[in-house]
């Protein structure tokens, strides 16, 4: 008795079904979100990727490189038929370096160029996209945690003590993480943490675990020496108080 076979369903069927649900969900489309919603790529690996632990996106795709070009090809073909409006997208790893997170082993600016673009609609949806496109060409807050005891080990340098960014081997301490040069602002003062923070070129989040909420709260920020002098000279202390 034989067996009857599932058909499968082509790459550019499944590209455009992916496509058009992504458009309609948010009105703006890219080929991470096809890639997601294919099946081919795991939200958690995004995840991974933004931090700046996975080297390239294509590392992570469940799926072999013919297979990912005929899906790309196929996602370019169905955006040019609906006209879409490409916004170039530079998606910044969530490092202390802040470096663009790469697609492809290769490098190549083709296929680079084909993952970053996000697609939206002319006219209000258009706009929608290139907002998207800053969103996510700047990259989320770095976060320093400052422990509860210094009951830990630096997977770098061997060393611990003081605070801590964790990263995907396990703690780094702020010399090895490239942040010792950092001042530390306690939260208590808004106007001069957002003056600070928008001055200082690197910064990063400080939290800190409370036991009884069960949650990390905010500290205050880790900023530029110079940044802090800066703001704290054209601040002047009659506008701090």
């Amino acid at each position: 008795m034989s067996r009857r076979r599932t058909a499968v369903r082509p790459i550019a069927d499944r590209v455009a079904e992916a496509a058009e649900a992504s458009l309609a969900a948010q009105n703006h489309v890219s080929a991470i979100d096809v890639l997601v919603r294919m099946g081919w790529l795991d939200p958690g690996a995004v995840k991974l990727w933004r931090l700046g632990r996975v080297p390239c996106l294509e590392r992570v795709v469940q799926s072999n490189l013919p297979r990912i070009s005929e899906a790309m090809k196929a996602f370019r073909s169905w955006a040019a038929a609906k006209g879409l409006f490409p916004s170039a997208t530079q998606y910044a790893a969530l490092t202390p370096q802040r470096q663009t997170s790469r697609f492809s082993q290769s490098g190549d600016p083709t296929i680079e160029k084909t993952l970053q673009d996000t697609l939206g609609l002319e006219g209000p949806f258009g706009e929608e996209a290139r907002a998207l496109a800053e969103k996510a060409s700047t990259a989320p807050e770095l976060v320093v945690i400052l422990p509860l005891n210094n009951d830990w080990t630096c997977h770098r340098c061997g060393n611990g003590g003081g605070m801590l960014i964790m990263e995907q081997p396990g703690p780094a301490c702020l010399r090895c993480a490239g942040l010792d040069d950092l001042e530390f602002l306690q939260a208590g003062d808004a106007l001069l943490t957002r003056r600070v923070k928008a001055k200082s070129a690197k910064s990063a989040v400080v939290v800190r675990f409370s036991r009884t909420r069960k949650r990390y709260e905010r500290q205050g920020l880790l900023i530029e020496p110079q940044a802090l002098a800066e703001v704290q000279r054209d601040l002047g202390p009659r506008d701090r108080e």
